[in-house]
């Protein structure tokens, strides 16, 4: 029998589930509507839409460059806890969205989410699964990275992953150690002239109250203020940085004439 996409819709209002999964318990019903609520219940597949108030802060963090070294792929897919982030089901999704970043590039992240893959969309997808698994999924971020080398780097088992991009081609080794040092030092800038004026402000006023209640007189007060300040750039910014494989130099020092141009951390 020929199923309605109003029906469709009906049934995806009703019960969160993806359209691929309505069809299909139409066409196992019938057509009738309430049964295929049933059905969609049963396989626990209704489930997912009672789910959207839940956090989702697990999951996994996928990383890759391409075999040219100019472009690198990132995504963070999650869910409720950590047992369903090592599921072999919830891996596979994950490795499928992937491959959708990867071969087709969408804009955003609804473009990903109307992708199609598996005959579905993507956001079918993780419905369908969310619903099979009891557990809210979802896709937080993605990103395509692009530069004359480019370096992608995955630790602590997929937690944290890093896209960086050098504008000097052929520099492998360097560009995986610059990821490496996003990785374990957490810079939130490349370089100081990239912090917000209101957040150096805000330091300054931390420092200068704190100062003030020690006594410091006010010439003073201000060269402290600013070796503190230096501090905090060499704590926020990668260039700054003590270099992890050397802490008597710089990051800056070791990267000599090849620059960053930019770099991603998502860590869970």
């Amino acid at each position: 029998m020929e199923i309605k996409m109003e029906d469709i819709k009906q049934l995806r209002e009703r019960t969160g589930a993806g359209m691929v999964d309505c069809k299909k318990a139409l066409e196992e019903s019938g057509g009738d509507i309430e049964k295929a609520v049933e059905i969609l219940r049963k396989k626990g597949i209704a489930k997912a839409a009672k789910r959207s108030e839940r956090e989702a802060g697990e999951g996994i963090v996928l990383v890759a460059a391409n075999d040219a070294g100019d472009e690198g792929y990132i995504l963070e897919i999650n869910s409720e806890t950590d047992f369903v982030a090592r599921n072999e089901k919830f891996q596979k999704l994950a490795e499928a969205v992937f491959n959708v970043v990867k071969n087709n590039k969408p804009k955003d992240l609804d473009e990903l989410m109307n992708q199609t893959m598996d005959g579905g969309t993507v956001k079918e997808s993780l419905d369908s699964l969310s619903g099979t698994i009891g557990e809210k999924l979802g896709i937080k971020r993605f990103a395509v990275l692009t530069g004359a080398c480019v370096a992608a780097y995955s630790h602590a088992a997929g937690r944290i992953g890093v896209l960086l991009s050098l504008d000097k081609a052929g520099e492998n080794e360097l560009a995986k150690d610059m990821a490496m040092q996003v990785v374990a030092a957490s810079p939130r800038y490349l370089n100081r002239e990239q912090v917000l004026p209101e957040e150096v402000e805000k330091e300054k006023e931390i420092y200068r109250e704190n100062l003030a209640k020690e006594g410091k007189p006010e010439p003073i007060m201000e060269k402290i203020i600013a070796g503190k300040l230096d501090k905090y750039f060499e704590e926020v910014c990668l260039l700054e940085q003590e270099y992890i494989k050397d802490d008597k130099k710089k990051v800056k020092d070791i990267l000599g004439e090849v620059k960053v141009e930019k770099f991603l951390r998502y860590s869970l």
